[in-house]
């Protein structure tokens, strides 16, 4: 059976477990030998990192040729106009890549959503506004890249779930093993992580 742990991945965490000298990792909260993240987030991203000790379940979970959904709460600053909505729902060309469409759409403020430390600066004279996010993709800063270049840069971004997995009644700093047994991703055999 593949092990599978949730972390809710705090602001400021490095995805890793090598210490950098500057920066919490992974293993400042994850006792646990021998897995590894499935994707990364940026340090000043939020939310649900998934980490297993199996190689072939982790490239499933990344690789972008499987298409796992991968969801965000993200805090733009400005109110976005339809256009910038259509223009994220039909992809977005960022000069390396072009991001695939993505869905999204507005949502109110995350319920039971935790201060982030430090907080986000405010300014009285720019709302801000919530979007769900979702992608199938998972390039470097992509969400933040993609929101950018339509007009509404990223002020705070949190990974929700992750395919099936997501962040339900996990604090930040907390971790927790998926509850439900799954077969390895491998035909048989479990492999390990390189």
């Amino acid at each position: 059976m593949s092990r599978i742990v949730l972390f809710n991945k705090p602001y400021g965490v490095l995805c890793q477990f090598s210490p950098d000298g500057r920066h919490a990792t992974l293993g400042d909260f994850v006792p646990i030998p021998d897995v590894y993240p499935a994707g990364r987030l940026d340090a000043d991203s939020e939310g649900l990192v998934i980490l297993t000790d199996d190689g072939r379940l982790q490239h499933r979970i990344t690789h972008p040729a499987h298409k796992l959904a991968k969801t965000y709460w993200v805090q733009v600053e400005g109110i976005p106009t339809t256009a910038a909505l259509d223009q994220l729902r039909q992809g977005v060309d960022l000069g390396d890549f072009v991001a695939a469409p993505a869905r999204v759409r507005r949502i109110e403020e995350p319920p039971r959503l935790w201060a982030r430390t430090p907080p986000i600066r405010t300014r009285m004279a720019i709302p801000t506004t919530w979007l769900e996010v979702i992608v199938a993709e998972g390039k470097n800063r992509q969400v933040r890249r993609m929101t950018a270049k339509v007009g509404l840069p990223t002020l705070r971004l949190i990974r929700q779930a992750v395919g099936p997995w997501t962040l339900a009644g996990l604090a930040p700093g907390h971790w927790r093993e998926d509850p439900r047994p799954r077969p390895a991703a491998s035909a048989g055999r479990k492999e390990p992580l390189r």
